[in-house]
């Protein structure tokens, strides 16, 4: 028994480990049945001047999080950032309509925190989100 559980509590450990030290994460929930939205397209932009730059994109996983988002090799610097829930493809997968076929959020990040957390709670037709820890 401790055999198997010591490979298991040293994965659990070392995910929430890397999700601390990474400084931002998502996680997007189905409202409509209260289950993980998997394989939803996320991408991270931060505002440079008068245009978004690209820093990342992923999925979110069959919990549908997302524990680093922010890309390992950058500073994660003060400015206004913004993260958009690809989801049409994922309500099109799923055999759904949606009105929304993307949700940005647009945030700051003024150094106060070391960690954002950004949860959305979505459906056909409407979302909510907020600044989660």
């Amino acid at each position: 028994m401790f055999k198997k559980l010591l490979p298991l509590s040293t994965l659990l450990l070392t995910s929430m480990t890397f999700a601390q030290t990474n400084p931002l994460s998502v996680h997007v929930l189905n409202l409509e049945n209260g289950l993980p939205s998997a394989q939803v397209e996320v991408v991270l932009e931060k505002s440079t001047g008068n245009k978004w730059v690209k820093l990342n994109q992923q999925y979110t996983g069959s919990n549908g999080r997302i524990t680093a988002l922010f890309p390992e090799n950058q500073k994660f610097e003060a400015g206004t950032y913004k993260v958009t829930f690809k989801t049409e493809n994922w309500f099109k997968k799923n055999n759904q309509n949606t009105f929304f076929p993307e949700i940005p959020v647009i945030f700051k990040v003024d150094g106060s925190v070391s960690h954002y957390h950004i949860p959305l709670l979505l459906s056909p037709y409407g979302y909510s989100t907020y600044r989660g820890n």
